[in-house]
């Protein structure tokens, strides 16, 4: 079992969730609520990591989310 980190938005223009895993390559899906987009996401996982020709160990490690201000 391997424990993955998903960025979570809501699209303003449409309110629908979309999450995405930063250390798997075309892993980002979307759902109409926040219960149904974990199980999307986890669909979506699933499917990229059979498609990789990588170990998992060899991806890329989540580090941490860094909030930053800009003067508008």
């Amino acid at each position: 079992m391997r424990i993955f980190t998903a960025y979570i938005e809501r699209d303003g223009d449409t309110g629908m969730y979309i999450g995405s895993v930063p250390t798997i390559p075309g892993a980002y899906t979307q759902g109409e609520t926040l219960e149904e987009l974990p199980r999307n996401l986890k669909e979506v996982i699933e499917l990229c990591l059979e498609e990789l020709n990588e170990p998992i160990e060899d991806l890329d490690e989540f580090v941490g989310i860094e909030e930053i201000t800009v003067d508008l």
